[in-house]
């Protein structure tokens, strides 16, 4: 029989490794397993919104936090053809007043070595690294799994299986979620420059919101404002290999290098010397998540578009729900994965759902995108925020 405190997690992204520091929180024992030989520090700049920081404070993370984030004053979205700001909507303090937790920004490289670090000095958290879990059974003593490693087949036992795995999961497949993401005919390139490669009023404290025709632009500072990253979204065939490539850099140029772009938007393009780009994926909202004592979390359970900036923030809010629902009822972990489950469908799903509408919306263009930025300037700021509401002011039950 499986040891009753045992979990076992597919994945050690931000959410599998949010998860184990729930659950060993909680007195769990926990065995993650990655794919990866080295848990690397990678990626670039990524939103820890009310809703997200408020957990990884309560994780007992603040202080470590707080040497990498920056704390953005304002969200200024910006008409890419004039330069104009549409609307300011306060963040800063104004945010933390309004949901009892900062909205922050930071490299995902730090947030992750921050999270690994916290792990690996939980005795209750082991690490199997080079090794994928390729399949499950369950019954009623728990979860058998089966990892594969470069050197060989092995199996492992726990009370409970997190699929953590990611937007290509293969333990959705498994559970007989057969429909692959969609590609949004999005493509999102990312890269960081150093702040003073751009000029002093394009790396102030705030997250700057480009909106242009079939494109837009997303910058803010990161590890305490020495780089700017910048997300340049565009609508996008991808003719890669793969969902992920390097980009070159005159490409990015010259898809910014229209009149519809102002002069402050092109300098933030020409800033970085090295680009990675991604195509875009998300996918209707499942009926159901889990089998048995198992369960997707994140991605593997509802991967979503950029434009909520919420990947990772749902993924955390995943990661503390169910830690909390496997607490509660640790004899019974297939009943507390479908009370997870029950509590998490429906907001993420609005997510993805307000998230995919975003996308459309910050690329109109012509009278449409005309009539966007009319009406944006009208709701001003606050009522901007207020709208968010229901996204940043969650707290775990």
């Amino acid at each position: 029989m499986a040891p009753a405190h045992s979990v076992i997690i597919a994945g050690a992204g931000i959410g599998g490794l949010t998860a184990a520091l729930a659950l060993a929180q909680h007195g769990f024992g926990v065995t993650i397993f990655d794919q990866v030989q080295k848990l690397e520090e990678i990626g670039a700049g990524i939103q820890l919104s009310p809703n997200a920081s408020r957990i990884l404070i309560g994780l007992g993370l603040a202080n470590e936090l707080q040497r990498h984030v920056v704390a953005p004053e304002e969200l200024r979205v910006l008409d890419a053809r004039t330069a104009g700001v549409l609307v300011r909507a306060p963040l800063g303090a104004a945010a933390e007043q309004r949901y009892g937790a900062p909205y922050w920004v930071i490299h995902r490289g730090d947030l992750q070595a921050v999270l690994i670090e916290a792990a690996r000095a939980q005795p209750g958290i082991v690490f199997h690294l080079g090794s994928r879990v390729e399949d499950f059974t369950f019954d009623v003593d728990g979860v058998a799994i089966v990892a594969r490693s470069a050197a060989r087949d092995f199996k492992d036992r726990g009370a409970a299986l997190i699929a953590a795995d990611g937007l290509w999961s293969t333990l959705r497949r498994n559970l007989g979620h057969s429909r692959e993401p969609r590609f949004a005919r999005h493509s999102a390139w990312r890269a960081v420059a150093p702040a003073d490669a751009v000029a002093p009023e394009l790396r102030v404290p705030a997250i700057n919101l480009w909106l242009g025709s079939r494109a837009h632009l997303v910058h803010y500072p990161v590890r305490g404002g020495r780089l700017i990253n910048v997300v340049a979204l565009i609508r996008d065939e991808w003719r890669e290999a793969g969902w992920s490539a390097s980009g070159e850099r005159e490409e990015i140029l010259a898809r910014f290098a229209s009149s519809v772009w102002s002069a402050p938007a092109r300098a933030i393009v020409a800033a970085p010397r090295d680009w990675q780009k991604w195509a875009l994926f998300d996918r209707a909202p499942l009926a159901s998540w889990g089998k048995g004592a198992v369960t997707l979390l994140g991605d593997a359970a509802h991967p979503m578009l950029p434009y909520l900036a919420q990947g990772a923030a749902m993924a955390i809010e995943d990661a503390v729900v169910l830690a909390q629902r496997l607490a509660e009822m640790r004899a019974d972990p297939a009943a507390a994965m479908r009370r997870y489950e029950g509590q998490r469908r429906a907001r993420t799903a609005r997510a993805q759902r307000a998230a995919r509408r975003n996308g459309a919306v910050y690329q109109l263009g012509g009278p449409a995108g005309a009539l966007r930025n009319i009406a944006l300037t009208a709701i001003g700021g606050k009522r901007l925020l207020a709208r968010y509401d229901w996204l940043y002011g969650w707290t775990p039950s």
